[in-house]
């Protein structure tokens, strides 16, 4: 069942932290909890206020999942890996914030609204 406006597949990752490598750092792991998971990502406009007085602002995003019953906590990761041409194929995003919607969990309709910032890893080709 493909909804109107999710346009892209994701899949959210479990982000741990591994025994220490050789230099004494740990090292990043993760466990995939879904896989393919129909999703709209897009950015989300910054804080004007901050604009405004010239500060640095974080670039976050949002994204909008189906279905809103999954298990999903902050600073889980999500992957957007389909189609191939999407404007964030590959990118990796951390979840800072998750909106439940009020809908019944068994309603067919759910969905979960997740609050993202931009994550890259060091060393990633370990």
């Amino acid at each position: 069942m493909t909804l109107a406006g999710l346009n892209c597949r994701i899949d959210i990752w479990r982000v741990g932290y591994g025994s220490d490598d050789a230099v004494g750092g740990a090292m990043v792991t993760g466990t995939i909890q879904y896989q393919n998971i129909l999703a709209r990502v897009q950015p989300s406009p910054p804080e004007q206020l901050l604009l405004q007085q010239g500060l640095e602002t974080e670039r976050t995003f949002r994204a909008t999942i189906v279905p809103g019953t999954l298990t999903i906590y902050e600073r889980d990761e999500i992957e957007v890996v389909q189609p191939t041409d999407h404007a964030y194929y590959g990118d990796r995003f951390r979840v800072i914030g998750i909106q439940i919607s009020d809908l019944n969990r068994r309603d067919p309709r759910n969905y979960m609204i997740l609050h993202l910032s931009r994550s890259v890893r060091a060393h990633s080709q370990q």
